[in-house]
């Protein structure tokens, strides 16, 4: 269909950029954290992270910069190293404000717009899965011996990241759903907000002991 674009194969890459968008991870549960935490604005805003930190790396893929982290052992390390530390982070700041902070004023508690941007960004952007899937995913699907494959990988951005605004948007909704849900249901509020902590904590560790 897109081949005089110089993409190929474009329903294969359609499914597969479905599954890897809709598998479970940090991004993703960032994002449905803050629709549930702090609405459906503040949701998209972290939505914004995500897509701005796709697009970065897949210009990176493109001009060669995610191959060479890729194929650098010291620098994928680094990044895989400064990842897990940052979700660490996060994970025990959820845990620490849900059970040992006591309770504060809802407006000194809610974070501003930039600093929801600036998590989601960097949850992208140190994530060396999504390196791996820029580099090897990408490829398969663009025709190099078309002139002007920046425009292949143009195409192939522009479908992921729409299917990424509807499965995220399905998040936020999601969301704002079960927040007004849990808004009756403090225990289970509590319960909910450290299970995600402990999953920050997981997905920490096992990008720590991911291999190069």
């Amino acid at each position: 269909m897109l081949e005089s674009f110089g993409v190929l194969n474009l329903w294969t890459y359609l499914a597969g950029v479905i599954f890897i968008i809709v598998l479970p991870g940090p991004n993703t549960l960032f994002v449905l954290k803050t629709g549930i935490s702090r609405g459906i604005r503040a949701g998209y805003t972290a939505a914004l992270g995500v897509f701005i930190g796709d697009a970065i790396l897949i210009f990176c893929a493109y001009i060669g910069v995610a191959t060479l982290i890729r194929t650098t052992p010291l620098l994928f390390t680094l990044v895989r190293y400064l990842g897990a530390i940052y979700l660490l982070f996060l994970g025990v700041k959820i845990l620490y404000a849900n059970f040992v902070q006591k309770n504060l004023p809802e407006h000194q508690t809610l974070e501003d717009s930039h600093s929801i941007l600036r998590k989601s960004l960097t949850l992208s952007l140190t994530n060396p899965k999504a390196i791996l899937f820029y580099v090897s995913f990408f490829v398969q699907f663009i025709d190099f011996n078309y002139a002007h494959t920046g425009l292949s990988y143009t195409i192939l951005a522009l479908i992921l990241e729409s299917v990424s605004f509807i499965y995220m948007s399905t998040l936020i909704f999601a969301g704002s759903m079960l927040a007004h849900f849990f808004s009756h249901k403090k225990r289970l509020a509590k319960l909910g907000n450290g299970l995600i902590g402990l999953l920050f904590l997981g997905f920490a560790t096992r990008l720590a002991t991911l291999s190069s």
